[in-house]
């Protein structure tokens, strides 16, 4: 059923999409020879752009799409916590509406250092916590309540919970499960990189994290790296 209402929410959130990828192709303008990891995702963000780089999909499970992934583009199961490469072994670690899925800023700030280790340019984007709309539930202002009132609340308060009608353990789940960051936590996970805004009508939906590769590069040229917080 999520995977329903994920394809659904596809529709609308489409433009939005497509355009962080042609920024994030304006940005890096990645070659044939570079190598970029997709922490997260899954091979849709990549058919709404042409680039010619390797991509590699890491994800908890293979997703339902490998047996029709285009050249050059490959899934591998993992944990975004604990990424089983070297150091700047990617040119681009790229992340798309993952990291708030991790439940804990703990587990946020482990996510946010792998991706900044293995990858020389980063690219990691999240849902704005001070956003009304939360993008998961579909409900105006859930996120910012107590999670207690949001086990109470999301069923019947959330457009997700009225489609779906999750069972009260499923509930409490995904209030779990879901953690958006606010500006300076993300400040704070990604401290070497800029951190952008996107807007929507003036508020800012949406935050990403970006670093250029020859910024890391300079940095470990003269000593320092800055792949780790």
């Amino acid at each position: 059923m999520r995977s329903w209402i994920a394809r659904w929410m596809y529709v609308p959130t489409r433009r939005f999409r497509q355009a962080r990828m042609h920024a994030f192709v304006d940005f890096f303008r990645p070659t044939r020879t570079m190598r970029i990891l997709d922490v997260g995702g899954t091979s849709l963000n990549w058919t709404l752009v042409q680039q010619d780089a390797e991509v590699v999909l890491l994800n908890v499970v293979v997703g339902e799409d490998a047996d029709s992934l285009p050249p050059r583009m490959q899934y591998v199961v993992g944990d975004g916590t604990r990424l089983p490469f070297a150091e700047g072994e990617f040119d681009i670690c790229f992340s798309n509406s993952a990291i708030e899925h991790l439940s804990t800023f703990e587990r946020q700030k482990a996510f946010a250092s792998e991706m900044r280790r293995v990858g020389a340019g980063v690219w990691v984007q999240t849902p704005a916590k001070s956003f009304p709309l939360e993008p998961h539930w579909l409900g105006l202002g859930i996120h910012w309540l107590d999670s207690r009132w949001q086990r109470r609340l999301a069923r019947n308060l959330t457009l997700y919970g009225l489609l779906t009608r999750p069972s009260q353990q499923q509930v409490d789940a995904l209030v779990d499960e879901y953690r958006l960051l606010s500006f300076p936590e993300m400040r704070e996970l990604f401290p070497d990189c800029e951190i952008r805004r996107e807007r929507f009508l003036g508020l800012t939906k949406s935050y990403v994290a970006v670093r250029r590769q020859d910024d890391v590069r300079r940095d470990r040229e003269g000593g320092r790296i800055s792949g780790r917080g």
